[in-house]
């Protein structure tokens, strides 16, 4: 809108008569539309499907956090910059295992990668302690995606950078943009340990930490954040029955969530059986790798979230809660 005003205006500077009344009658839309596009970012968010004062700036603008494109991936014998307990993602998918060490995504968030020639993005949200991984072909359309620099939930928002739509991470989901309402396929990943993960994939690709920028990868940007009470932006809902950073896995089965707090797993035995909306569920907690997998009646490894208390439930506020 702000560009057709500039256009209409200087087609009219000429004409010192009308230009005054256009400049009266047109400048509160034209500051409207520059103060949104500044505020959000350099993006134009019209009707996006969350309530557009819960999109918050994170402070970096449109990839001040810079997404890494270019991947380079070495083998585990050359990940020398891996201690055992170092956070990973793991990915296994189209034939391949990689892993994305969480000290390096702390610092850029998204990875436009390739399984064998199929693309995909491998995205973390230290805010959230969340790693999700979806299938970048959407729709026929080969998707990139940059970190807006925007956040809902305190998660991170993504765009692609095909149509400057953004997408919530945790939701999978286009908020706005010409994608709005679509969703990206997730992938089954697996946040745990390097050595949990080295051992299950030992042929496992690792993404190397030469990634072309200049960051200390041994140093969190985060220190503290994840035993801490804080939270940094605002969120739509909120629970104290724990922790904010208390751990949990999280499911989807049937538009229905449910999660289970790694306190109350660590209760048990290290295998529990449950049943939700209909599924056979085990839920494997490992706390040596302080990680949990969840697998269906078949043994198929059924897709699920680790994330931080608050933000599994500011995103899903009617989710059951699994108690010892």
């Amino acid at each position: 809108m702000h560009r057709q005003v500039r256009t209409l205006i200087q087609k009219f500077t000429s004409r010192w008569v009308v230009y005054p009344l256009l400049v009266v009658l047109l400048y509160p839309l034209t500051e409207t539309a520059v103060y949104s596009m500044v505020r959000m970012n350099g993006f134009v968010i019209d009707q996006p499907l969350v309530p557009e004062s819960e999109i918050h700036q994170g402070g970096p603008p449109r990839d001040g956090i810079p997404s890494i494109d270019d991947p380079v991936f070495i083998s585990p014998e050359q990940a020398v910059f891996l201690k055992e307990n170092d956070r990973v993602l793991g990915v296994t998918f189209n034939g391949v295992s990689k892993a994305y060490a969480l000290n390096i995504l702390n610092y850029h968030e998204l990875v436009n990668d390739v399984f064998n020639l199929h693309p995909v993005v491998v995205s973390f949200c230290p805010l959230c302690g969340t790693g999700m991984a979806f299938d970048a072909l959407n729709d026929g359309k080969i998707l990139e995606f940059g970190v807006s620099g925007l956040l809902y939930n305190s998660d991170l928002l993504m765009y692609d950078r095909q149509s400057d739509s953004l997408w919530s991470q945790i939701e999978g989901r286009a908020i706005s943009g010409s994608a709005k309402g679509q969703r990206l396929k997730r992938l089954v990943v697996e946040h745990t340990s390097w050595k949990h993960w080295r051992d299950q994939y030992p042929n496992t690709l690792v993404l190397s930490d030469e990634t072309g920028y200049s960051r200390n990868y041994q140093s969190s940007p985060y220190p503290a954040y994840s035993t801490s009470q804080a939270i940094y932006f605002p969120v739509s809902h909120s629970d104290k029955r724990y922790h904010p950073k208390e751990v949990v896995v999280g499911v989807e089965i049937k538009d229905k969530f449910k999660a289970y707090p790694f306190v109350e797993l660590a209760k048990g035995t290290g295998i529990l059986k449950d049943e939700f909306q209909g599924e056979q569920l085990t839920i494997e907690y490992n706390a040596e790798a302080h990680s949990a997998r969840v697998t269906n009646e078949n043994k198929a490894v059924q897709p699920s979230l680790m994330a931080y208390w608050f933000a599994w439930i500011a995103f899903h506020p009617e989710s059951y809660v699994y108690k010892y």
